[in-house]
């Protein structure tokens, strides 16, 4: 086993990821030199992605990846009373997945992570907040691959349409991510100048339109993972819209010389021809003296 690829994924653990030994008890945060001892873990952080993981629920999962001609997992975490398994890709750079994230990579991971989980034939609803943690010794442990993947490596490799007949760009993976993050960052945006609300309330607001737009997706995302985005967006918009940047950015842009200047530009006589009183109307039969009922039978 490499020492070098499970040191790796020690080193990229969140300082505070969630953790558990049994996922009925639910999950916990704290410090990572006590929740990498756990079984299950929180594999990456809230603003950056360095690992794919997929969960493949039957008998050899943890070795069939070759026969389906795909990239070798860096890692793959084997339950050894039933051979179910995590499989766990290393990625050279992160996946930024934080609010200014550009939407673009973001889309094009998720479109690599889909290819690779139908060609694995993975769990569609595996959220992979948590993981088996390839740290403990209750599971079963290879190293396969010791280099980190590139998306692009990754993508050469694998048939990237096939998978799009079945719709899940964003009903799944990563691919909800990116629709709840853009959606909860299209609305913060508006939603922080009404009343610039108190920093508890405010990230209580975001949470809650997280889990309203999460409430619509086929294979919904956690209440952890929800509140996870609802933070990462409320901090993120906190520290950059606040009462006076934006007294001051209207003050920038709203000067008497600007608002006289779209004044006259908007006060421009059009050049269009001019429309027919009649046709201009919402209801013309007004204008003919005659019924709603006659002016369309009429017309017909």
């Amino acid at each position: 086993m490499s020492n070098v690829v499970l040191d790796l994924f020690s080193s990229r653990l969140p300082k505070k990821p969630y953790y558990t030994d049994d996922l009925a008890t639910g999950l916990r945060i704290v410090a990572k030199a006590t929740a990498q001892k756990a079984r299950y873990i929180q594999p990456n952080g809230v603003t950056h992605r360095y690992y794919l993981v997929f969960d493949v629920d039957r008998a050899g999962a943890a070795i069939d990846w070759s026969d389906r001609k795909v990239p070798a997992p860096n890692i793959t975490v084997k339950n050894p009373k039933n051979g179910h398994a995590h499989l766990i890709y290393c990625l050279e750079t992160s996946i930024r997945t934080s609010p200014d994230a550009s939407l673009k990579p973001l889309k094009y991971a998720a479109a690599v992570e889909r290819a690779l989980r139908h060609t694995l034939d993975a769990d569609v609803n595996y959220s992979g907040l948590i993981c088996k943690n390839p740290l403990n010794a209750h599971w079963q442990v290879a190293v396969w691959e010791e280099n980190s993947y590139t998306l692009d490596w990754l993508a050469d490799c694998l048939d990237m349409n096939a998978s799009e007949a079945r719709r899940v760009d964003y009903d799944y993976g990563l691919g909800r991510n990116c629709l709840l993050f853009e959606k909860t960052r299209q609305w913060s945006y508006r939603a922080i100048r009404q009343g610039f609300p108190d920093y508890p309330q405010w990230v209580e607001a975001a949470i809650q339109r997280v889990e309203a737009y999460n409430l619509k997706l086929t294979t919904p995302l956690s209440s952890a993972e929800c509140a996870t985005i609802g933070k990462s967006v409320a901090k993120w918009t906190y520290q950059r819209f606040n009462e006076q940047g934006w007294n001051d950015w209207v003050a920038k842009t709203h000067t008497p010389e600007i608002q006289a200047f779209r004044g006259r530009k908007g006060g421009k006589v059009s050049k269009r021809k001019p429309v027919a009183d009649s046709a201009k109307t919402l209801q013309p039969w007004l204008d003919l003296g005659i019924s709603r009922a006659t002016y369309y039978r009429r017309k017909k």
